[in-house]
């Protein structure tokens, strides 16, 4: 069984980049601090097939593609181990040039028990998030983060989010634990080289959603808040 959160390397020809990527039944669903990751994969013999588009949801030019735009359709195949997928294939902005990614699964342990989602709940799907500290602080991030019947797994090129939610009549609450899985110091100021446990309710719609948060990033405790953003159902 594929399912589950992977940490994710990539490159083609002397570019690398990295982020993260669900997997859940048959679908590929991941991204990184700028760029969401859509797709979907089926087994054929004993290899895995996957064809994934990138979409750009962060308009920040310090981020830049990896394949030089920033739609990018991408066929890949290869096979599955204990520990993840190596995978080859090609992307079309680059033709002749071989794509290759290593996908990681990361531990979900601290995974917490999932929540109850009623009536006009926030939707299954992935979501781009951008983050923003408050109090004056400098600080935040962007990323992808899937939500999928009370249960929250997303993350960027450094971190991985697992989380649990609540949600109904256009309201939702939390949590989170922000952690690692390449390491940050000098990358995030404020969230780099800690586990951060936040906190957070908000609104919710059908479209996306907000939330203001409490966060405690080793003794440092921060106030928060994001908006959300719809890429593909789930």
């Amino acid at each position: 069984m594929l399912d589950g959160l992977y940490k994710v390397e990539y490159g083609v020809n002397d570019a690398f980049g990295r982020s993260i990527m669900c997997l859940h039944e048959g679908k590929l669903l991941g991204g990184n601090s700028a760029f969401a990751h859509l797709g979907t994969y089926r087994f054929q013999g004993d290899e895995v097939i996957g064809e994934v588009i990138t979409e750009r949801h962060n308009d920040d030019p310090h981020y830049k593609p990896l394949m030089g735009t920033d739609n990018a359709a991408i066929s890949v195949r290869g096979k599955a181990s204990v520990t993840g997928i190596r995978f080859e294939g090609e992307a079309a902005p680059r033709p002749g040039a071989l794509f290759w990614a290593n996908l990681t699964k990361l531990d979900e342990a601290a995974l917490p028990p999932v929540g109850e989602v009623g009536p006009d709940g926030i939707v299954n799907g992935l979501y781009s998030i951008h983050i923003r500290a408050l109090d004056g602080i400098d600080g935040g991030l962007s990323g992808v983060m899937l939500l999928l019947d009370g249960r929250i797994l997303g993350g960027d090129a450094f971190f991985y989010y697992l989380g649990a939610y609540s949600s109904a009549d256009g309201r939702w609450k939390g949590e989170i634990l922000n952690q690692e899985h390449t390491p940050a110091v000098g990358e995030n100021p404020v969230f780099g080289g800690h586990d951060v446990g936040i906190g957070f309710s908000g609104t919710c719609h059908e479209t996306g959603a907000e939330l203001e948060a409490a966060a405690l990033a080793g003794k440092r405790s921060l106030r928060l808040t994001a908006t959300l953003k719809l890429m593909r159902r789930a």
